[in-house]
């Protein structure tokens, strides 16, 4: 098992935390791809924040690696996101599958597994691609804002993860969701047509409802569950 000395020491994410703090995530971005190189992926699922991180890495000439975890459940207008950035940015956005198919998987499991045990499903379909895809890399590259939950709050600009095990870079953490549409808007940023239908947040078809006037942006994902993550960032003790 990696450890924060094998690859950031505890010592390096303090500086690095301390020199980033009153950055921009343009700034925080330069930094990991100076940082990390090769080394350094992203992943996105297309939200609004993924996108403007994809915006900013296209106009800071960084190559890297970005990629989607293509669960099988994700709406059309999601995957429709991506071919409109790479068509804008000229870059390619990998999709990582699931080991299985959505007809395979429900074989398996007697139907729809989300029905019944919707953290197994998140985790056969994304966690375990997810953790496939790090493989080999330093960092990863997140679109975590720190206003959208109390798990997210705990984050850090520059934090390990000891999920799975390498660092997490987080260059929006400080922004809001107002920051957010603001910047989309002002560069003209490709995003989900769903935002504008009463989706603030959008994951996988049948665990992605619309949420109502004043209600938390994140209402809507695992409506009437008390599940407000896939696990992707839920921190465990070594990430605090």
């Amino acid at each position: 098992m990696a450890t924060v000395t094998e690859k950031l020491s505890a010592e390096e994410l303090a500086e690095a935390n301390a020199a980033l703090a009153g950055a921009s995530p343009t700034e925080i971005l330069r930094w990991a791809v100076e940082r990390f190189g090769s080394r350094l992926t992203m992943a996105t699922a297309f939200g609004p924040e993924g996108c403007i991180l994809i915006h900013m890495l296209a106009q800071i000439g960084a190559t890297t690696r970005i990629f989607n975890l293509d669960t099988g459940y994700q709406f059309a207008e999601t995957l429709a996101v991506r071919d409109r950035l790479m068509e804008k940015y000229g870059i390619e956005i990998e999709l990582v599958s699931a080991e299985k198919s959505v007809p395979e998987y429900e074989r398996e499991h007697g139907g729809p597994l989300y029905v019944r045990n919707s953290d197994q499903c998140c985790y056969d379909r994304k966690i375990v691609p997810l953790r496939r895809a790090l493989e080999g890399y330093e960092a990863w590259i997140t679109a975590i804002r720190a206003d959208q939950s109390s798990h997210r709050a705990q984050a850090k600009i520059v934090g390990w993860d000891g999920k799975f095990d390498l660092a997490k870079v987080n260059p929006l953490l400080k922004w809001t969701r107002r920051d957010v549409w603001a910047f989309i808007v002002a560069n003209k940023i490709p995003y989900n047509p769903l935002h504008d239908q009463g989706y603030p947040s959008v994951g996988c078809f049948p665990c992605t409802k619309a949420v109502g006037a004043g209600e938390d942006e994140r209402a809507g994902r695992w409506a009437g569950q008390a599940k407000t993550e896939c696990g992707l960032h839920s921190l465990d003790s070594s990430q605090l």
